[in-house]
């Protein structure tokens, strides 16, 4: 019988497969290492090929479909329900078949090779980031200890540093040379910061999306990037209430017996583009105040009605679903 679906359970260097047919029926079950991949799904007739949404599994979703198979990423969170007996790789791959063929389970877009270069692109920034944080409390900590209470901000911690390293009394020259070491990491931190803000602005002018996306107020180089490295052209959302939905920016819901019961904010999905989103609303809401635009108008309603917060978190909301109209579209933002 022909091989309608393969479902394939990604790991470092053993696969393991399982072919099935128009009635999940399994046919073969299959261990390959890593270079024998490609080579045996060449050989088979073109098919869904099934996989789990992963770190590895974007590369191979495009080598696959460039055999001429259909490729289908699945969210590992609701492969899981799928699973029955123990856990091992070939009930992994069944579970796979099983949640492959569930049409209410939405799949994953396969990311472009630029999409990915750009993510690459923002977790290094983020990394960097993390790094001058933990950098900046270890030198107050150091210097509290000492009693010496460096005022808040990365600026002021910087300038109280210099004092401290041309002052001839208040530390031992042991401390000093350490503080110098400290000194220096936080500003080779802080160049390579720089250095990845202006790789993502100059990305961001070669891509005619974030240029679209830049239209929308809140949304700079650094959102716009993010979004299309989230979204891609758009063509994975049916709506952009999808995409907040996909990016935790929707109520949770917990409803029962005809009662609807509505929470926070799910907080599902990308934290790192929902943090982004939420800062670009926060600087927007706070400068509505005194206009008179209609976004500025409505905005101020909402502020007056349910607070600055949920203010926020709303145009958050609605930027998500403006970007995705805007990616879709092909047109500039509309103020009126």
């Amino acid at each position: 019988m022909q091989i309608t679906t393969i479902d394939l359970d990604l790991a470092k260097n053993v696969f393991h497969v399982v072919c099935c047919n128009a009635q999940n029926r399994v046919l073969k079950r299959k261990v390959l290492k890593r270079q024998q991949v490609l080579n045996y799904l060449a050989r088979v007739p073109a098919c869904l090929v099934a996989m789990e949404a992963c770190s590895t599994s974007n590369y191979w979703a495009r080598e696959i479909a460039a055999l001429g198979h259909k490729v289908k990423l699945l969210p590992p969170q609701h492969v899981k329900a799928f699973l029955t007996g123990n856990k091992n790789d070939f009930n992994d791959a069944l579970a796979i078949v099983v949640a492959s063929q569930q049409s209410h389970i939405k799949s994953v877009e396969v990311k472009t090779e630029e999409q990915q270069d750009s993510q690459t692109l923002h977790k290094m920034r983020e990394l960097a980031v993390r790094q001058r944080t933990a950098l900046c409390n270890q030198i107050r900590n150091l210097m509290s200890e000492r009693g010496i209470i460096l005022k808040p901000g990365i600026q002021a911690l910087k300038c109280g540093v210099s004092e401290l390293l041309g002052h001839p009394q208040r530390l031992s020259g042991m401390m000093k040379t350490l503080l110098h070491h400290l000194y220096s990491q936080l500003t080779r931190l802080e160049d390579s910061i720089a250095e990845y803000n202006k790789l993502i602005q100059q990305e961001g002018q070669n891509n005619d999306i974030c240029q679209r996306l830049q239209s929308i107020p809140g949304i700079g180089s650094l959102v716009a990037s993010a979004l299309f490295n989230e979204i891609g052209n758009g063509s994975a959302y049916k709506k952009g209430r999808d995409v907040s939905a996909s990016l935790g920016l929707v109520p949770k819901q917990y409803s029962s017996g005809g009662k609807d019961r509505l929470l926070g904010i799910s907080k599902r999905g990308n934290r790192y583009l929902r943090c982004l989103l939420i800062l670009g609303a926060k600087a927007v809401v706070s400068r509505a105040k005194h206009k008179t635009d209609p976004l500025s108008l409505w905005i101020n309603r909402l502020v007056a009605q349910r607070g600055h917060n949920k203010a926020c978190v709303a145009y958050a909301n609605k930027m998500a679903r403006m970007a995705w109209a805007i990616t879709v579209s092909g047109e500039l933002y509309q103020p009126a």
